[in-house]
């Protein structure tokens, strides 16, 4: 009967131990521009993950949200911006997006998804303005 409690025990924690890491989602560790930043130009928007992506599945979008000379509560509806091309980056842990011109002045939201080796989606969002 020890015998099998003993069993038990280690076979419990090693199945826990294992799981661990299949449970685990990618987080969002790092951002260039970063969250809240306010920058003089943006040519390139660089997202680093705590684990590897899966890259059909990965990536972003921005939006702009605001612009100068807007009047306060006349804001436009978030356009998106194109000719950003974005790919997992040579660590495996980021995504970069090269864009095709600077972003002009402005506020911007870079809507992200995230998928590792657990298949989870996961979503997020930084925020940052171009003066």
């Amino acid at each position: 009967m020890k015998l099998y409690k003993t069993l038990a025990s280690a076979l419990a924690a090693a199945t826990i131990g294992i799981s661990a890491p299949v449970l685990a989602h990618p987080r969002l560790v790092a951002a260039t521009p970063a969250q809240s930043a306010s920058v003089n130009h943006v040519d390139r928007i660089v997202l680093t993950f705590s684990e590897p992506l899966t890259a059909a599945f990965s990536g972003f979008d921005v939006v702009m949200t605001a612009m100068p000379g807007m009047a306060p509560g006349h804001q436009h509806q978030p356009l998106k911006v194109g000719g950003i091309i974005v790919r997992v980056g040579p660590d495996g842990k980021s995504l970069v997006g090269t864009l095709a011109r600077r972003l002009p002045q402005g506020s911007y939201d870079v809507n992200w998804r995230a998928v590792s080796t657990d298949t989870h989606r996961i979503t997020g969002k930084i925020s940052f303005t171009v003066r």
